[in-house]
């Protein structure tokens, strides 16, 4: 396993974590991320995140590093979630927990509300605006939920629940990134 990203914040800012060289998992680069904490604030103390489709896990694991009382992680391929285990021993990360299931499956399930979601599903499978409708539909989101999406530039999004508010919005080459309010 020689793929690794740096968290960018908080406790863990400069520790590395490690993630396995699977098809189609593509972490966050360091820019994009910097910019999405900017928009959720630097501080997420006490916030509860859920972060589908978790692959490396940076997200999750730069919302626990910047305080999140509670952070799942939900990820179906099991090198992947090895890693992300791993990678909680390593950081001793006791908020983070690690599912490892279809994320369709996971929110077909009993819901929480979640303050933060992070949805970053694999690119051309048209998994974004499904996933968004079961997190409206199933209750997983708390009343001020702020939902953040990753999806190809040219998705259009066109179908998400009415009651979301787009609140910020960027293009890093041919990846869009999204973050709306509940």
């Amino acid at each position: 396993m020689k793929n690794e990203v740096r968290i960018i914040g908080g406790t863990w800012r400069s520790r590395k974590i490690r993630f396995p060289d699977l098809p189609g998992l593509r972490p966050t680069p360091d820019r994009v991320r910097e910019t999405l904490f900017n928009w959720l604030g630097q501080d997420l103390e006490g916030l509860v995140c859920l972060n589908l489709y978790a692959g490396s896990g940076v997200l999750g694991f730069e919302a626990a590093s910047r305080g999140a009382s509670r952070v799942v992680q939900v990820e179906r391929n099991p090198e992947a979630c090895l890693a992300l285990k791993q990678n909680c021993d390593l950081l001793k990360a006791q908020t983070v927990q690690i599912l490892q299931m279809d994320v369709s499956r996971f929110l077909a399930g009993p819901s929480e509300a979640f303050d933060v979601v992070f949805l970053d599903p694999p690119f051309q499978q048209g998994l974004v605006e499904p996933c968004c409708c079961l997190l409206e539909e199933k209750g997983w989101l708390s009343p001020h939920a702020r939902i953040y999406i990753e999806a190809e530039k040219e998705s259009g999004l066109d179908r998400l629940p009415e009651n979301w508010k787009s609140h910020r919005n960027k293009q890093a080459g041919g990846v869009g990134y999204h973050l709306y309010c509940h």
